[in-house]
């Protein structure tokens, strides 16, 4: 078996493994990016490196967040063994990793591989490379991690963050109505007014939900569907939306929670049909949190206030 044999035999179990655990948490009612916050045990947070401070990406937010909530770890930091060496630490005896992935690619060097269908420029195949982490809970010797931070749940601090990162986008937020959503023709979201929500922490996860739409913009990212609701795409790009909420929310210190439940029989759909699906959605939603996040000031250059003042989907 060839490398390109074997890469794309490994790329695919790990499509279908994860997209079939996932598969079966929706069947049984459970949102994966919800469902570890249900108890309050697990850390509220984006996953990092604990070695480098970067957050992990795309599917491997879903995959860490299962294994926390899976084995009630209390930390969202994860290294690699030579990692915990190198911090002068070590993986305890008889720990289970966690597999994670990220895509790369080759070049083959002959063979009907080797180039395009036009045959003038050298082909590059897409594949999955797996790789084995730990949560700091799984280690020992290490010291204190530089990296780690409390998130509160106090809304008096969450809420001025929320508000600081939705200003800064510079969306154009309509508040009136009954209805949330975002509409891409006008580019503008609108969301019913914030005393209307039994919760107020409840009006900020919608319109991080809808800044999720509003990132996927021909202006932004490019992601929006062409077809309208109802249509496979279209429920794609809800998901993507519920994805991109999820990972804003934890960054934020804000519990997601379940916004469009009504979409899961499409969403079994699109994930029944495509197993890479939700490796998609997941990496759609890293690059639009990245995005956003990218506009939330630094904490000592917040400012008070909302953007205030136009239907994809909502």
């Amino acid at each position: 078996m060839g490398y390109h044999d074997k890469a794309h035999q490994t790329g695919s179990t790990l499509y279908s493994e994860v997209t079939d655990r996932i598969i079966a948490e929706l069947e049984a009612g459970t949102l994966p990016w919800v469902k570890p916050w249900d108890d309050g045990r697990a850390p509220l947070g984006l996953p990092r490196n604990a070695g480098t401070g970067r957050r992990y990406s795309g599917i491997n937010v879903l995959i860490l967040w299962h294994t926390l909530f899976e084995r009630g770890y209390q930390s969202q930091r994860w290294l690699t063994y030579r990692q915990a060496v190198a911090l002068g630490g070590h993986v305890r005896k008889g720990e289970q990793g966690t597999t994670v992935c990220y895509a790369d690619k080759f070049t083959p060097k002959n063979g009907d591989d080797a180039r395009e269908p036009d045959g003038d420029n050298p082909r590059q195949i897409a594949f999955l490379k797996r790789f084995t982490v730990f949560n700091l809970d799984q280690c020992e010797g290490l010291p204190d991690d530089p990296t780690d931070r409390i998130i509160t749940h106090n809304e008096a601090v969450l809420i001025p963050r929320a508000e600081a990162l939705i200003a800064a986008t510079g969306a154009d937020i309509r508040i009136g109505g009954s209805d949330a959503y975002y509409a891409p023709a006008t580019d503008h979201i609108c969301v019913p007014p914030p005393e209307v929500y039994f919760e107020p922490i409840n009006w900020y996860r919608t319109v991080l939900h809808e800044l999720g739409h509003f990132s996927g913009h021909p202006k932004r990212l490019d992601r929006l569907p062409k077809t309208g609701f109802g249509s496979p795409d279209y429920a794609r790009e809800e998901l993507c939306a519920e994805l991109i909420s999820a990972f804003l929310c934890a960054e934020l210190g804000i519990v997601p929670t379940v916004r469009h439940s009504d979409y899961l029989g499409a969403w079994l759909g699109v994930l029944r049909e495509d197993s890479r699906a939700i490796f998609r959605a997941a990496s759609q939603a890293s690059k639009a949190a990245d995005y956003l996040l990218g506009f939330l000031p630094a904490p000592d250059e917040g400012e008070d206030g909302i953007a205030t003042e136009g239907r994809i989907v909502a």
